[in-house]
């Protein structure tokens, strides 16, 4: 749904403007964060209703900052995708487990990135 909120946390500049252009020319409404401080700094001001999550970010990593947020009740509705360049065995259980409602290997196909936001944002994946 075109318009719909969404907060992109990535700490590489080149994928966060990538994302950034690729969603906003499909209509959403999206902010960006380098890190887990600077999303919580977004999240204070901003009710994104999907969070993507790079899980290797500096400082507070992806897996962290999701079981932050899913510990707050004003955060449990919003969906959290992880995504990551890095993925090792067992990485997807270990998202899952901190509160992710998705999981996407980078690099991020941008043919697909719109329909997965759509599935999210539209009430859910199928």
């Amino acid at each position: 749904m075109a318009g719909e909120p969404i907060l992109v946390v990535d700490d590489n500049p080149t994928n966060l403007k990538l994302v950034g252009y690729l969603l906003s020319s499909h209509g959403y409404e999206v902010r960006t964060a380098v890190d887990a401080p600077d999303a919580l700094g977004q999240l204070a001001q901003f009710r994104p209703r999907l969070i993507l999550l790079d899980l290797q970010l500096p400082g507070m990593d992806g897996f962290t900052l999701a079981r932050r947020l899913r510990d707050d009740p004003a955060w449990r509705d919003v969906a959290i995708v992880a995504v990551t360049a890095f993925a090792m065995k067992g990485d997807e259980e270990r998202a899952m487990a901190a509160g992710c409602d998705a999981y996407v290997t980078k690099p991020i196909d941008t043919r697909a990135l719109p329909g997965l936001v759509a599935r999210w944002v539209g009430g859910g994946a199928t």
